[in-house]
């Protein structure tokens, strides 16, 4: 009797994704989600919740913060690190043939997007931020429950509860020109000033060019 390896099992087939991902130059893309607010885990019951996500890719992870300034809230800290959040899970949203270089340039041109005085919980969060970072080097959006509160909140602001509309998602540029005050709008989430763990961005005028879309 002659027994025959079995060529479509799961190891193997990890193993052969893996393996030209390597052969291609390609490197994983992972959308890091963590929880805002403890108030998530009785909102997961009913498949919503508050959320903060981050890319990450080439051993950093990149998000999207509020501050009070006209320049980028894109920032980078260590993977599933987010000063101020309780990581929850990871995503492998897929890969990409950018460099670090390429990646960072890519992230420089869309952080002009993404000024930290733009950031409003329901139509320009971090979420928003991740998702058109996945489109367009995947083609695919981001899983829809982790921003699907927001999507509901569009419809009707009283589906936020006050300890949501209150939770502070801050950091502060480096540097700051002038003095800071706190912000009382409350779609402004502002996150705990930088420690030294979180780097802001600094965006690149001009448009994006063809070869890093």
């Amino acid at each position: 009797m002659r027994l025959f390896p079995l060529s479509s099992s799961s190891s193997s087939s990890a193993q052969n994704d893996q393996n030209e991902r390597v052969k291609k130059n390609l490197s994983p893309l992972y959308l890091n989600v963590y929880d805002l607010t403890p108030v998530n885990n009785y909102l997961c019951l009913f498949g919503v919740g508050v959320f903060h996500s981050g890319i990450e890719v080439h051993g950093l992870e990149y998000g999207f913060g509020a501050h009070e300034y006209s320049s980028s809230g894109v920032f980078e800290v260590e993977p599933r690190s987010c000063p101020g959040f309780i990581f929850r899970r990871s995503v492998l949203l897929g890969s990409t043939d950018m460099s670090h270089s390429e990646f960072r340039l890519f992230v420089e041109h869309l952080s002009a997007k993404y000024h930290g005085d733009t950031y409003h919980l329901i139509s320009k969060n971090c979420n928003h931020f991740t998702d058109e970072v996945c489109t367009r080097l995947t083609g695919k959006p981001i899983p829809r429950w982790v921003n699907r509160l927001a999507r509901l909140g569009s419809f009707c602001n009283c589906l936020l509860p006050e300890i949501i509309e209150v939770t502070a998602v801050r950091h502060l540029p480096d540097n700051p020109t002038f003095s800071v005050t706190e912000e009382n709008e409350p779609n402004h989430h502002l996150l705990t000033p930088s420690n030294g763990d979180v780097v802001f961005i600094k965006e690149k005028s001009g448009k994006l060019a063809r070869e890093l879309m």
